[in-house]
Formats: structure tokens, sequence, C-alpha cells
């Protein structure tokens, strides 16, 4: 069939790694169809073409979101324009919940199938969104256990729960490695700041005064990984405190050397729990943005993935002005000194390799079914 074209967007960096999980497969399965859309370095080299970098899309927090709006509106009116004008019938829309759910709407209306990777935390706030969804998404692909029955629940009729883009990514290597059960000196604790400047900015220092702290405790060996995002003036100050440095291409070299870790609430976490390391998750942000979250969101749950995923407390998180090296260190030294408590996590961390998985379905040839059955469809072109 020639001339097919399929939208995809995956507009920050967790929707490229996404995409990029079932991209290749994808193009396998729907040979001589034309992707475009939005997404980074990486999936431009593996043939996306872009309208849109998604470093274009970036932002941070509901200033920041805000301040976007006129660009969003615009960027969102060129993409339509382009699905309408390059007869597009299909789109994948990955991760970018707020951006991507109004488009999913404006591509209904026009006739486009929207296969959605994956599924928006409407659970954590916003569940309205969910009614949203069941009109305008073909497919919802979910990939935290208990989200498939959630939205079923709320009407969204056909829901795949898919395996998780890390286990994706990393099962070959995951089901060869064995952790070392054995704490021995010196303990090596790795430092993950984060991947966004204000998360480095904010945690960096309270990550260090621990360990100067820990230093009194017993002998430590520092490790950390830098993202390739931020700039290395940020760690200057701190340089004499790291013996292994790390870039984001080696974190899972980082993972499997490290006994504890410091880490930014994000995805990160969920690999550290996927290779059985012990984490402090901190999160902390502007006095603005902590201050409107708390007004819109009702959700009081995890917020780390590492937890969300396991639906439980397996990582202590700390928030806000939680995150001291007080905390911190009473923490790692709890699961240094107390062997059986630091077994126990251990335990539930072996327990995420199965959280992650989904249900047996090839999804780049499910996808490339879609591509293909919607060509039966005459698109409307009209708003």
């Amino acid at each position: 069939m020639a001339n097919k074209s399929c939208l995809i967007i995956a507009g920050e960096k967790s929707g490229e790694e996404h995409t990029l999980s079932f991209f290749n497969d994808l193009k396998k399965a729907s040979p001589g169809t034309i992707f475009f859309g939005v997404g980074g370095d990486e999936l431009k080299k593996e043939g996306l073409e872009l309208l849109y970098h998604l470093n274009d899309f970036s932002s941070w927090g509901y200033s920041e979101v805000i301040a976007k709006i006129p660009f969003y509106k615009k960027a969102m009116d060129r993409i339509v324009e382009e699905v309408i004008s390059r007869n597009c019938k299909t789109a994948i829309l990955v991760d970018f919940q707020s951006f991507n759910l109004k488009l999913a709407g404006k591509l209904k209306e026009i006739g486009v199938e929207v296969l959605y990777y994956v599924a928006p935390q409407a659970w954590a706030w916003k569940a309205y969104r969910v009614k949203k969804l069941a009109r305008s998404v073909h497919t919802l692909f979910t990939i935290i256990p208990f989200e498939k029955k959630w939205f079923n629940d709320r009407g969204v009729s056909k829901v795949i729960s898919v395996d998780h883009p890390l286990w994706t990514t990393y099962k070959d290597d995951l089901m060869a490695f064995k952790k070392e059960v054995e704490v021995k000196s010196p303990v090596k604790i790795l430092l993950l700041p984060g991947s966004r400047k204000f998360e480095v900015d904010k945690l960096l220092p309270i990550f260090i005064e621990s360990i100067k702290e820990l230093k009194k405790e017993f002998p430590i060996r520092v490790s950390i990984v830098k993202s390739n995002s931020i700039p290395q003036a940020l760690f200057d100050a701190y340089q004499k405190y790291f013996d292994v440095e790390y870039t984001n291409e080696n974190l899972i070299d980082a993972l499997k050397e490290a006994d504890f870790a410091l880490a930014a609430s994000g995805t990160v976490t969920l690999t550290c729990a996927l290779y059985e390391v012990p984490s402090v998750v901190c999160y902390k942000t502007s006095l603005l943005n902590a201050f409107i979250y708390d007004i819109i969101v009702s959700y009081r749950g995890f917020i780390s993935l590492a937890n969300i995923v396991q639906n439980r407390s397996v990582f202590p998180e700390l928030l806000q002005d939680q995150v001291s090296a007080y905390n911190i260190v009473s923490y790692l030294k709890n699961w240094y000194y107390n062997k059986t408590a630091s077994s126990e996590l251990k335990t539930q961390l072996k327990e995420t390799k199965t959280q992650v998985r989904g249900e047996a379905i090839d999804i780049p040839k499910y996808m490339a079914d879609v591509i293909d059955h919607s060509y039966g469809k005459k698109i409307v072109t009209t708003h």
C-alpha cells in the first residue's frame, strides 16, 4: 500500500525513550509508511521526519508551561494541518499528557485513529480526562499494573497492558544479572541528582552534605551519573567528592556497582528498583510549583515510579522540606547497620521484574495493523 503515513508525537524525553522501544519493529511491520511528527535526535536518526524537535516542547513546572501556551497552540494547529495535507489516518501519541490528550480530540474529529502510548496518569490527577480518552482514543496502552482495570472501569473500552519500556530495553541484561547481597567496605553510594538543571541545583548540595555526614560513620566510595543535559559548572564545586563519574549512557554500569543510591524522583527510580539498589528518592521544586500542585492535584499517593509500580512504599520518599541530609543519612545508616531491613527491602525489589510485564502481544504488529486498516476509511477534513 503506497503513501501511508503515521503521526508520532513524542514531545518529551521519556516519550522518545518509550517510542524507541518499538519504533524499529514498527517500521519493519509497516513497510512504506512515512512516520513524521515530534521527537528528538535519536528518533530522527532512526527515520522520524521531525516537524518539531522535542526540545522545542520542553518545559518544567506550571509557570514554564503557562509561558509556552502560545507556542503549543501554534504547534498543534500546524500538526493538524500536516495530518490533513498528508492524508494521515493514524497517530501514535506518546506521553506528554496535556498536549497529546487535547491533540487526540482534534485528531478524532478529522477521522484519525489514535493509539495512545502510554496512558496519562489520570488516576493521579484530573480524572475527568478519562472521558476524553474514551471518546477520542482507538487503543490505550498502559505500563503500570493496576491501570488497565482502572481505565476499563471508567469507560475506555480498548486497553492493552504492555511491558514497561525499561523492561523492554534491559530485560536480557536483567535476566542474567545477579545482585551482590552483602555490602562490603567501602560502601558504594551512587548519586542520581536528575536530568534537569533545577533538580541538580536543589538536590546535589544536600546529597553532598549527606555524603560528608556518612563518611563519619563508615568508609564510602561515591559515584555520580551526570546527565548530558546539565552544565558541568553545576558539578564543579563538588568535584572532589566524586570517586567515579558516569554519563547517562553508563547508568546501568553505575547501578550494578552501587550498594545504595540517592535519586531525584523520576523514571530512574524504577531502574534502581529493577537493579535492586536501595534508594532514597528526593523531590524538591520551587515554592510556586509546589503551591500550584497542592491546589490542583488531589492525588496524595506515591511520587516515585518504583513505589507506584509496586503500589507500596518500597523506597522512602522525601518531599520539599523533608529533603535534608539528616533524613537521608538516617535511612542509609539503617540499611547499613540493620541487615534485616536491608535484606527485606532487596527481597521486595526482586518483585519489580514481575510488575513491569504486560500482555503477550506484538505491539508493533498491532500498531501496523491499525495503520493498514485505517486506510479503508475516508478521512474527514473539517475541524
